[in-house]
Parts: structure tokens; C-alpha cells; sequence
């Protein structure tokens, strides 16, 4: 089993920034790709970015590319997401998942999900 937590969700103005923090616990070294998704209100869940735990590659999709950046420290078993030059569109609950055989976009492959950090972006 891998638990997952998300943290560092709040409330920022359009322009701005903020770094979510998946904490993760557990049997870590089964799950090979990590990934960050998000829910907007009305809204299916959606991919945003990935990274593979064994060698650090990463994935965006394109409405985040540029913008958000997924990197991880091992030392403290955490994946972040660094999120810049936020606009309202990316109002939504953000999660963190992990995958033990699947690498890719879709949420319904992910083994494991933290249960949500809201990110609100609103002037």
C-alpha cells in the first residue's frame, strides 16, 4: 500500500503562484510513475503532469505546459508541483496519485490517490 498527501492548496490571485507537496508513505518503491491531476467544479478529473519515481522524466499536458513544473526530493519522499502564472481555469481540486505498472494520462489507471488539495484562483 502507498498513502498519499497533498498539502499547499489555498486561495491566490490570478498571476500568482503555488507550490502543492504530495507527501508519500508506505511501500514508496512499488509505484514507478507519480502523477498530479485535477477536478473543476462540473468537470472529469483531468491529467495535468507525471514523472516517472526511477529516473525523474516528466510529462505536461499542453494547457500546463510551461507553467506548472513536477519535480520530487527523495530525500523527503515528496513530489511537488510548482504552479506559475495561475489563472482562474485553473481553479480546481488537485490530487496526487501514484501507479505501480501504469505510466500515462488517465486517471482511472492510478493505484493509489491522495485525497485533494483545493486551489482556488480568483481576483
Amino acid at each position: 500500500q502507498v498513502q498519499l498527501v497533498e498539502s499547499g492548496g489555498g486561495l491566490v490571485r490570478p498571476g500568482g503562484s503555488l507550490r502543492l507537496s504530495c507527501a508519500a508513505s508506505g511501500r514508496t518503491f512499488s509505484s514507478n510513475t507519480m502523477g498530479w491531476f485535477r477536478q473543476a467544479p462540473g468537470k472529469e478529473r483531468a491529467f495535468v503532469a507525471t514523472m516517472r519515481w526511477s529516473d525523474g522524466s516528466t510529462y505536461y499536458a499542453d494547457s500546463v505546459k510551461g507553467r506548472f513544473t513536477i519535480s520530487r526530493d527523495n530525500a523527503k519522499n515528496t513530489v511537488y508541483l510548482q504552479m506559475n502564472s495561475l489563472t482562474p481555469e485553473d481553479t480546481a481540486v488537485y490530487y496526487c496519485a501514484a501507479s505501480t505498472y501504469y505510466s500515462g494520462t488517465t486517471y482511472s489507471r492510478y493505484d493509489y490517490w491522495g485525497q485533494g488539495t483545493q486551489v482556488t484562483v480568483s481576483s
